[in-house]
């Protein structure tokens, strides 16, 4: 029943609200930057490249790699999975719509974190939504249902789902018990969690920064020797990606369950342009003007669903292997690279599901940490505080690995979609002061000077703000 409930909720959430909200943000952002996420494309690789100012502070790249592991995760190979078994090939398509639409919404919400965010008594600075929405809509009671909403979802909904998603990879062994398993990797991933958390945010940066690249590019090329090998199969792969993405009278015959609605929906739990987990990672970058991160922060969310979802995608509909409610999750994927890797197949995404499911909990929880100073009026809690949260924390995981499949989605997409319908109208109504920054950063480009911002420069009054006086 409780799964019912919560199915029932989530459906109505997305269509129509959660779809009409993004969209009309997508497109109000890409209109009035205009398209910002792909005229300055070149733009955001350089600023990739730069070094940090200094090595005390998190740097530009540090920061988008955290924002990054949360991104990417088990929703790029279980989520994309799912939403092509149970919504149909089409899924793919909007996907990649929204992920194009939803990075100019990226740019935005980062872009703001970095103005408003904050300087500790070291230097180093913090943000995020929270604060944006505390400072310049003066909505103190909102920035704190942002916060609630933000860690039900990073310390619950989506830790509850990567647990069960991880687990759902060992189910295409023999060994595997489906009363014994699900609590012993379960319990593995609890411990291995709560042992780095002991460890911090400085922690937390240092260990995404390694692993996600390897992981990612392992993950791509070994997509691409898939796909590769059912060469023959790509044309008409598009062929069907295509045809049911428009297939619009299949669309409106059942929106809840059509790929339309799957594709936006996995789309935004992996990529999450919107809402507004990312600009508390961007907060913590030293850069010397706010546009910056975020124009880094567009390139996050290409790195998740234009190659890393869509990896998983073409690799799956291009081996033409059978899909079907059955097997929607790990197992189509493992079916799909077992055509050309056999046995070691599985095992490979068993690795990656393992290495994903990692850092998307450690990177999930240092955004949870961010929202718990915000609600401890600007304030670390106490360790003992902290330390009963975070088994707190280790307890959902282990409890993720023993849920049905249906309540883990559903719990995810509930609670973020509660932060991204304060999130997202919240840009709306302060857009103009990003699209601002834009134009003073490319204003200060096209002089030929590194960009360095001035809040007066695009009429804020310093006073308002902390970092940035």
């Amino acid at each position: 029943m409780i799964t019912e409930i919560l199915d029932s909720i989530d459906s109505i959430m997305y269509y129509p609200i959660l779809i009409i909200v993004m969209a009309l943000a997508g497109i109000y952002f890409t209109v009035l930057t205009k398209g910002v996420q792909i005229r300055l494309f070149p733009e955001s690789i350089r600023l990739l490249k730069e070094p940090p100012t200094d090595k005390k502070n998190v740097s530009s790249l540090q920061a988008m790699l955290v924002s990054t592991a949360s991104r990417v995760g088990t929703g790029n190979i279980v989520g994309v999975s799912t939403a092509i078994c149970l919504g149909g090939p089409g899924a793919c398509f909007w996907m990649w719509v929204m992920c194009i639409i939803g990075a100019s919404s990226a740019f935005v919400e980062s872009t703001l974190a970095q103005i408003y965010k904050r300087k500790n008594s070291d230097g180093q600075s913090y943000g995020g939504p929270a604060y944006y929405i505390e400072r310049a809509l003066h909505a103190p009671f909102l920035a704190g249902l942002f916060c609630v909403f933000l860690i039900a979802t990073y310390a619950v909904g989506f830790n509850l789902l990567c647990s069960y998603n991880l687990q759902s990879t060992f189910a295409v062994y023999s060994f595997y018990d489906a009363k014994w398993t699900p609590l012993i990797v379960g319990g593995i991933l609890a411990v291995l969690t709560g042992y780095c958390l002991l460890g911090g945010g400085k922690r937390i940066v240092k260990i995404t920064s390694v692993i996600v690249p390897v992981m990612g590019v392992a993950y791509v090329i070994i997509s691409l020797i898939v796909i590769l090998a059912h060469i023959k199969n790509i044309p008409s792969m598009f062929v069907l990606i295509f045809k049911d993405a428009f297939d619009f009278k299949s669309i409106l015959g059942g929106v809840a369950g059509s790929c339309m609605i799957y594709g936006i929906k996995r789309g935004l739990y992996s990529n999450e342009a919107g809402v507004g987990s990312a600009p508390n990672a961007s907060a913590s970058a030293k850069v010397s003007h706010p546009a910056k991160q975020g124009l880094v922060q567009t390139l996050s969310v290409y790195i998740d669903t234009l190659l890393l979802c869509t990896a998983t995608a073409l690799m799956c509909l291009a081996s033409g292997v059978e899909r079907s409610e059955a097997v929607s999750g790990a197992p189509y994927v493992q079916n799909a690279i077992s055509t050309v890797f056999g046995k070691i197949g599985p095992t490979f995404i068993t690795v990656s599901m393992v290495l994903f499911a990692f850092t998307t909990l450690l990177g999930n929880l240092f955004y949870v940490d961010n929202a718990l100073i915000f609600l401890n009026h600007k304030k670390e809690p106490s360790k003992l505080f902290m330390r009963c949260f975070h088994i707190g924390c280790t307890i959902v995981v282990l409890l993720g690995a023993l849920i049905p499949m249906n309540a883990a989605w559903a719990a995810a997409d509930i609670t973020m979609g509660g932060m991204t319908l304060i999130n997202l109208p919240t840009c709306m109504l302060l857009g103009k002061i990003a699209i601002d920054t834009l134009k003073d950063y490319e204003k200060q480009r096209k002089e030929g000077k590194t960009p360095v911002f001035k809040a007066s420069d695009i009429g804020l009054n310093e006073e308002e703000l902390d970092y940035w006086k």
